[in-house]
């Protein structure tokens, strides 16, 4: 019996995460973050393979359980979404500016509303 891995796993833990037993958060993070098998993780922890595999399920039950009460994950795509959107509208305003009016303060404005939409997309 394989445990398929959800991609959405890795997001949902960091958002999450501190919710959930040290335990679950272990297993996960060996499970998803440093790819071991469910094998490998039983044999660290000195449990069952069926034993791992049971208490990645709920740990994952629970993350998305709270993502559909709570949004997060939901809400973090709909921010990055609109600092894509505000990093363009700032590189057209400088592309006009560039080609039309030339104006320093627009330039230096557009680059920092650029500048401010990347890092907040890494934060």
């Amino acid at each position: 019996m394989t445990l398929a891995k959800n991609m959405q796993v890795p997001l949902l833990l960091d958002l999450y995460g501190e919710m959930l037993t040290e335990k679950q958060r272990d297993f996960l993070d060996l499970y998803y973050n440093e790819d071991l098998s469910l094998s490998e993780i039983a044999e660290n922890e000195g449990i069952t393979r069926q034993g791992v595999r049971d208490a990645i399920k709920r740990a994952e039950t629970q993350l998305f359980d709270m993502e559909s009460k709570l949004r997060f994950r939901e809400r973090f795509d709909d921010l990055v979404k609109g600092l894509d959107e505000i990093s363009k509208c700032a590189d057209e305003i400088f592309n006009y500016n560039l080609n039309h009016s030339l104006s320093r303060e627009i330039n230096e404005n557009s680059a920092r509303i650029k500048s401010l939409a990347e890092y907040l997309s890494e934060v």
